[in-house]
């Protein structure tokens, strides 16, 4: 596959900026045109994302936004950049800045418990007293609630007032006491199910009226379908053979959820890096309080991790706090089924990069690998050629051994028996988890098919008695256990064969 019939709309895209800054500032159009230049080269040589956006930022205002490739496969529509892409968690910036603006108009406090001011919930006494929505925010809650962030992000088979129901399912985990950090949805989940049912507001409309309004970032929403209808879309493409097909999991309305549920341009997301670099101030105006945006880069919990290029030390309000070689970089990434998004920033050099990709199967670090050779750039890194030839060699390479690895591991499954007892009819049926929702398993051709929610997959023979594996999510295969003629056990929770609806739906 190659993008040479496309990449031309990334070209005019730089044209353009080059054509009105040159008098301004030559350096910053060499460094635009040798990044353009980089990427054009970065895509052909990957040969597996079909599409690309980028917005780099500076403390003079935006360098470059331009896109590249194609926003699926399918239809062939060029990436530009205005094309919308789903920034998956790179949302929770978003997030716990709404929560931060109401904290400082006195409408709600991030430090105290929860218990404070949640009335009568589900959530167990003892957490409400000793958790904060800064606790929550910063993933150093120790609390987890699996089935909660399952029908958020994935099955979409929720409403608000099931969401309040399934407060009662948040829990301690055994392995992270509070004040440890632990990344995951579900403290996202929680705050906003939690603050939804106190201020009548949910996520969509905070984020939307306290950060996408004031911050002018127009074609940045929660509403797939909006999107869809308005704009150019990119699908999430999973690059496993030898052209990118589109993954077979898209997001929808039902699953754009608090902890990832934005979807961005790069023309918008350049404001949003202005935004971070001058601490609330763009287009000449302070459009949000001084401080503000200064206070959600403070790390609230420390970590010790290394993630590809970057060291990681704390988190934030929904940031992650770390370095890239010796400077430091507040960034957030995120992924969901094809799609892969970088956003981060180097506040001391008051330096900022987007890039979002449509691919995360075998290349989505493309994203990372971009945005490192623009701080690189802009730092006159010497050998900068060599370095990134490198890069992209070492790209290739972990490309080629993830399409082996995945098709190695198709043939053997291929190979399993089945492990059910009877024959596959008899387990047709719907079978209903209280907190998970409902599973509804179907025939064909021999065949189970399983469905909840939004997400439908075949399942495949699994090697453990009575049970078999299924990707609802593509590339998470999960297993299912048969425990008799009238229930099973998935995601750890207990299904029941039924004919009744549950209640709160």
């Amino acid at each position: 596959m190659t993008f040479l019939h496309s990449l031309a709309a990334g070209l005019v895209s730089v044209s353009l900026l080059i054509a009105s800054t040159a008098q301004a500032d030559p350096s910053r159009v060499s460094e635009a045109a040798d990044i353009d230049a980089f990427i054009h080269k970065a895509v052909t040589a990957i040969d597996a994302v079909p599409g690309l956006a980028i917005a780099v930022v500076d403390g003079d205002g935006v360098v470059l936004t331009a896109g590249y490739g194609v926003a699926n496969v399918e239809t062939g529509t060029p990436v530009d950049a205005d094309t919308e892409f789903y920034i998956a968690s790179a949302t929770k910036s978003f997030t716990a800045l709404a929560i931060a603006a109401m904290a400082r108009r006195g409408e709600l406090a991030l430090d105290v418990p929860l218990s404070a001011w949640i009335g009568k919930t589900g959530l167990s006494p003892s957490l409400a007293e000793s958790v904060s929505l800064a606790d929550l925010l910063s993933h150093r809650s120790g609390l987890d609630n699996n089935p909660m962030a399952f029908r958020a992000a994935y099955s979409g088979d929720h409403s608000p007032k099931v969401m309040l129901a399934l407060v009662a399912a948040t829990v301690q985990r055994d392995d992270t006491p509070h004040g440890v950090f632990r990344y995951s949805n579900a403290g996202y989940n929680l705050a906003t199910t939690l603050l939804e049912a106190r201020t009548g507001r949910d996520w969509r409309a905070m984020v939307r009226d306290e950060v996408l309004a004031p911050a002018g970032m127009d074609h940045t929403t929660a509403w797939i379908s909006q999107a869809s209808a308005d704009h150019v879309l990119a699908a999430g493409h999973f690059g496993d053979g030898l052209t990118p097909r589109v993954s077979p999991l898209q997001k929808v309305d039902a699953t754009m959820q608090s902890a990832g549920g934005l979807v961005s341009t790069a023309h918008d997301m350049a404001r949003w890096l202005e935004l971070q670099l001058n601490d609330g101030a763009i287009d000449g105006r302070q459009v949000f309080p001084v401080g503000l945006i200064a206070s959600t880069h403070r790390p609230l919990v420390t970590q010790d991790a290394e993630f590809g290029a970057y060291h990681r030390n704390g988190y934030a309000l929904g940031w992650q706090t770390g370095q890239y070689g010796p400077d430091r970089l507040i960034h957030h990434f995120g992924n969901f089924s094809g799609s892969r998004a970088h956003v981060s920033f180097m506040p001391d050099r008051r330096l900022g990069v987007v890039v979002l990709v449509n691919e995360d199967l075998v290349a989505g670090e493309l994203a990372d690998v971009v945005a490192n050779y623009v701080y690189d750039r802009f730092a006159e890194r010497p050998e900068l050629d060599a370095v990134y030839a490198t890069e992209l060699a070492t790209l290739v390479s972990r490309r080629d051994r993830r399409r082996a690895g995945l098709a190695t591991a198709r043939a053997e499954r291929a190979k399993r028996p089945s492990s059910l007892s009877r024959p596959v009819s008899r387990y047709v049926g719907t079978y209903v988890s209280p907190t998970m929702g409902t599973l509804h398993l179907d025939e064909a051709g021999q065949q189970l098919i399983g469905r909840i929610g939004v997400l439908s997959a075949a399942a495949e023979p699994y090697t453990d008695p009575e049970s078999v594996r299924i990707e609802l999510v593509p590339f998470q295969g999960e297993v299912l256990t048969f425990d008799g003629p009238d229930s099973l056990t998935f995601e750890g929770e207990t299904f029941l064969r039924t004919d009744e609806v549950p209640v709160g739906r």
